[in-house]
């Protein structure tokens, strides 16, 4: 019998917080919870509060899980965006109306300047004082950036007087806490989300099919392309990049590249697959963004949510493209600076920033001189385009060396060995050592620059089929998964932000 006794105090433990085990999508123990969740959700699917209540708190459980005690961050932030906003919904004056928006973001940026920057300006203090810098014992809740952008939006849309406030605080805490894009988004817009709260849940057999498409290949990028190179290969040439060739560095690099978008893009994947099996739709997030033709469309296929918040909320805000050629450059300057340190506390993630904000606004000076033939050959054209790419991709990767490395000196070793101890004599030795990663990586890249058509094509392949061969699906890539899982979980990279 003790074979089959079960440790009651282990089995618990498995729903307590546990700082080394976040909860994240690719984990058993959320596929289990998930299970549960979603058979009481169905249960609960025809009606409207009730429903609204237990995934608000299934959400908030889902938080605990990956911060601890610090899910109450979580609800003061929602009960005070929701009183401001209705204030400054029901103010006539403007002053008023503007001192209530200014309470909300001292609220929000204030919260997330302690918990994310409190640190960092001590070093910069404590360089600047000559003393040691010691730093404060602060935890930085999981995906605070996210929520507290969320958050934000909403108050500074009902200031606009783009949106109406919604009546009652649980609507506005759903909205909030909704646990798929939670804690590493997509930042969802109120506008876009709310008006879905009041229809009826409805899960057509388009939603259902893309939904499980979207889950299958977020898993597949994330928890097999992503950790298996971060882990075989990525990791060791950022830690130590001063024992490995320029060629090894220059493909770390590449790795790293392709690490954060398959890590990413996966999460957001599952979160828009997660939440259209709940009846529910999440805009895009990343639109194959390595096929870029410039540092502009790039931004406009990378974190989708992210660009559009920054350019909505603060370069607009900021007098857009609406004060001159020289503001404009400026105030793009600025937004990618605040962007890099949205992403972290570290002059690297200035620098990040600033690189790209530079970029934008060579860009749009050049776009603006309107060089180049209309008629160009089609040869020549198509030449063009590829060549476009590769030097938006390089310059994208060359910005991801700041963003990955430990410190700015880790960032110049890693350059110094790329441009000064190529040995591209070692390259075959390289792909024979490194087969996985190498046949990951090609693999990698090439799905990412497939058609989009090609795409479609997948995904109606999976509408398609009957519910057996969707569950076989969905297995097979568990089977997958579990076959390259290593020993610990490897938390989504933008969990830090």
């Amino acid at each position: 019998m003790s074979m089959f006794s079960i440790d009651i105090h282990k089995l618990l433990d498995q729903f307590r917080y546990n700082p080394e085990e976040p909860l994240i999508f690719n984990s058993g123990i959320f596929l289990f919870l998930f299970l549960g969740f979603l058979t009481i959700y169905i249960t609960l699917s025809k009606t409207h509060r009730p429903k609204l209540l237990f995934v608000t708190l299934f959400s908030l459980y889902f938080y605990y899980k990956s911060s601890g005690i610090y899910f109450l961050l979580l609800l003061s932030t929602t009960f005070i965006d929701y009183t401001l906003a209705r204030f400054i919904s029901l103010s006539v004056s403007p002053w008023k109306r503007s001192s209530l928006l200014a309470v909300s973001l001292v609220a929000n940026l204030g919260l997330l300047g302690y918990f994310k920057y409190t640190n960092f300006l001590h070093e910069i203090f404590s360089q600047a004082a000559g003393i040691a810098y010691q730093p404060f014992d602060i935890f930085l809740p999981v995906g605070i950036s996210f929520f507290t952008f969320q958050s934000l939006s909403y108050t500074i849309d009902i200031y606009r007087r783009k949106l109406k406030p919604v009546d009652h605080i649980l609507d506005y805490a759903f909205f909030v806490s909704f646990f798929p894009q939670l804690v590493a988004g997509p930042i969802v817009r109120a506008a876009d989300f709310l008006p879905q709260l009041s229809k009826p849940t409805f899960v057509s057999k388009e939603m259902f099919g893309r939904g499980v498409y979207l889950i299958c290949t977020g898993l597949f990028k994330k928890a097999i392309i992503s950790n298996y190179i971060s882990l075989n290969f990525v990791d060791r040439i950022f830690d130590a990049p001063t024992l490995y060739s320029g060629l090894e560095n220059l493909f770390g690099v590449y790795g790293y590249a392709l690490q954060i978008y398959c890590d990413f893009s996966g999460y957001s994947d599952m979160a828009i697959g997660i939440a259209l099996l709940l009846g529910f739709h999440f805009n895009i997030n990343f639109d194959s963004p390595y096929q870029s033709k410039n540092i502009t469309e790039f931004w406009r296929r990378w974190h989708i949510s992210l660009s559009t918040w920054l350019k909505d909320y603060l370069y607009i805000s900021l007098g857009g493209n609406r004060k001159g050629k020289i503001r404009t450059y400026i105030n793009l300057l600025i937004t990618m600076v605040l962007g890099g340190l949205w992403h972290g506390a570290a002059f690297r993630f200035i620098l990040w920033g600033a690189l790209h904000g530079l970029a934008l606004a060579f860009h749009k000076f050049f776009s603006s001189l309107k060089i180049g033939a209309s008629n160009q050959n089609p040869i020549l054209k198509s030449l063009s385009s590829i060549a476009s790419i590769l030097v938006t991709f390089h310059f994208v990767c060359f910005c991801w060396i700041f963003f990955r490395a430990s410190s700015m000196e880790v960032a110049y070793q890693m350059i110094s060995q790329i441009t000064s101890h190529f040995n591209p004599q070692i390259f075959f030795e390289f792909v024979s050592g490194y087969k996985g990663v190498i046949f990951l990586m090609v693999l990698g890249f090439i799905l990412h620059f497939i058609p989009a058509t090609t795409e479609q094509r997948a995904e109606e392949l999976v509408t398609k089929m009957p519910l057996a061969g969707k569950a076989a699906l969905v297995v097979s890539i568990i089977i997958l998964v579990v076959q390259t899982k290593s020993a610990g979980i490897q938390p989504f990279i933008y969990f830090q932000f």
